[in-house]
Parts: C-alpha cells; structure tokens; sequence
C-alpha cells in the first residue's frame, strides 16, 4: 500500500474531514504512541497504519477496503 491509496481509503472509509482529523489527532497504542500522521512521517508502513487505525476505531474487515471490489485487501503484516 502507498500512502496515496492510505489516504484514499481514509477519505473513502471514514470521511475526509473525520478521518483527517483522526489522523492527526488520535494516539494510538499500536503505533507506539503516536499520531496516524506521526507514524507515516516516521516511515512506518502505510499498510501497519491502516490497520492498526480499522483496529483502535472498529473498523470491521469487510469495511475497510470501501467500495472498489477491485481494490485488493492488503494482508495485515
């Protein structure tokens, strides 16, 4: 996953305005403390931070790739 398609699929799964705000305002455990935008400019994985983002909020599997059946569901790790 690239972080374009992580943004795309913050947009797309949680609203552009509510989930970029999350991004950059929730802390999260799995991310060691950090902020979505934190981890990201930490280099962590795009794909670690999606999931550990779906994960802290409840975001059930079938709901996180939004709406492109084309999409693939990157694994978790």
């Amino acid at each position: 996953m690239r972080n374009r398609e992580f943004w795309d699929l913050v947009d797309e799964v949680l609203g552009s305005a509510n989930g970029r705000v999350l991004a950059r305002e929730l802390v999260l455990d799995e991310l060691d403390q950090r902020t979505v935008v934190q981890a990201l400019e930490d280099d962590v994985e795009p794909r670690a931070v999606w999931h550990a983002l779906c994960d802290a909020l409840g975001v059930p599997d079938t709901a996180r790739w939004g709406t492109d059946d084309r999409r693939p569901a990157p694994p978790r790790r």
